[in-house]
């Protein structure tokens, strides 16, 4: 239970001081950034597969983008400010590869957040999530509308 306290205040700590990217600087650009903490470490999330998919008129999922996390377990570029419409978008993580690679045997091989965007104006996403190999959590920083 302990454990579980800590990794809570752990995440709502990375939410309170992470912002959404402000009008104007370089990540306003690229309006969806994700932020990875590896929680058994107690540090980023470095090389972490990410992929986004936008879901399609017929239900199907088309992918817009696969990179990995930085060094800092972050990733910024996910997509452009025109790219980033109104829609209903999935982040894939991929766990399971990340784990294997520091020789650990994941419960869970892939940790998908889905949200609906941009339905109110255009906004800054920062998505952070905290990984252990047998949960995952996650939460959002949203901007106000932006022009």
């Amino acid at each position: 239970m302990a454990v579980h306290s800590v990794s809570l205040v752990f995440l709502a700590g990375l939410a309170f001081f992470s912002k959404a990217a402000p009008l104007g600087s370089a990540d306003s650009k690229h309006p969806l950034n994700v932020k990875i903490l590896d929680s058994v470490r107690g540090s980023p999330a470095p090389n972490v597969p990410i992929k986004l998919y936008k879901a399609a008129a017929d239900g199907s999922w088309e992918l817009l983008n696969s990179k990995q996390t930085n060094e800092n377990g972050e990733f910024h570029e996910l997509t452009t400010k025109e790219q980033f419409v109104t829609g209903i978008y999935k982040i894939e993580f991929d766990t399971a590869s990340y784990w294997k690679g520091l020789g650990l045997n994941p419960f869970h091989q892939y940790a998908d957040v889905v949200f609906t965007a941009n339905d109110a104006g255009n906004r800054h996403y920062t998505i952070a999530t905290l990984l252990s190999p047998f949960s995952y959590s996650t939460t959002a920083v949203v901007s106000e509308p932006v022009e």
